[in-house]
């Protein structure tokens, strides 16, 4: 089920007319989150620790063009807070006391990852 914003789509498919300056920040902090669970995913591949955080990536690239197609926009919210603060917990337990700067800094992004998220789950319902 398509939202109202169905009819801002232009020719390719796209609907960004509808999209606010936070869906972009969200946008821009799942392009980084992700893009760091990829790089990870090949550095440790075929290791079950590479495909997760290969998984993790994809995921997070898959649900950026599912926000820029206007596809169920708000269960993808609803969806991504469980997905994203998920792995912090599991993060900490793997890695610690050695959690090292980009993995620092992977949460970071996921936290404010988290916030955009429940701010425009709450905005959309």
């Amino acid at each position: 089920m398509a939202s109202q914003t169905a009819g801002a789509q232009t020719g390719s498919g796209l609907a960004t007319a509808s999209l606010t300056p936070l869906h972009w920040l969200g946008i821009a902090l799942s392009a980084i989150t992700g893009a760091i669970h990829l790089w990870l995913g090949v550095s440790f591949a075929p290791s079950p620790m590479g495909l997760s955080f290969l998984f993790a990536g994809i995921v997070f690239l898959a649900a950026i063009a599912a926000v820029l197609f206007d596809v169920r926009r708000r269960l993808l919210y609803l969806l991504g807070v469980p997905f994203t603060a998920g792995q912090i917990p599991i993060w900490l337990a793997v890695n610690w006391p050695d959690i090292g700067v980009i993995g620092i800094a992977d949460k970071v992004v996921q936290v404010a990852l988290i916030a955009v998220l429940v701010v425009l789950s709450r905005r959309s319902g």
